[in-house]
């Protein structure tokens, strides 16, 4: 299982996903590997030509709510057929059309993200949104648990 931190660190509460990550103790089970992917879309995207039980995405979601809530949802990624490759993109589409591009199949996936309160250039996730990374790590958690029996089992057949 894949839990990756997207995000970027020089763009406030954008870094929220590599903060989460970096926060993230290390899980006993050599299966499950965090990774703060920052804006390395491509590099995730060639990850996920690995196999993968499941991906869990944290990232920071565009002003839809209140800044600082947590949402956590199965993302449906749409296979829409080959896409074009953007090495300069990040967003969870554009990585996800990159795989597809590639040749490669998306896990299951679940996303863990935190709305923003601002997202405009300056290093430091603000106080809404750095209040929910004690709890966006303890979603971390709870989803890994919840995935990993049936990634167990998965392998197991």
């Amino acid at each position: 299982m894949l839990v990756a931190g997207i995000g970027n660190i020089f763009l406030g509460d954008d870094g929220f996903g590599p903060e989460v990550v970096r926060r993230l103790p290390r899980h006993p089970d050599p299966g499950v590997r965090a990774v703060d992917y920052g804006i390395r879309g491509m590099h995730l995207a060639y990850d996920l030509l690995d196999r993968w039980d499941a991906l869990v995405l944290v990232d920071a979601l565009p002003d839809r709510g209140a800044p600082g809530r947590l949402e956590v949802f199965g993302a449906a990624p749409e296979n829409t057929g080959p896409a074009p490759l953007d090495a300069h993109a990040m967003s969870p589409d554009a990585v996800f059309a990159g795989v597809r591009a590639l040749g490669g199949m998306l896990p299951p996936t679940v996303v863990i993200g935190c709305q923003v309160a601002c997202a405009e250039e300056g290093i430091g996730l603000s106080e809404p949104v750095a209040a929910a990374v004690d709890d966006a790590v303890a979603a971390v958690g709870d989803v890994v648990a919840a995935l990993l029996p049936r990634a167990t089992a998965g392998q197991e057949d």
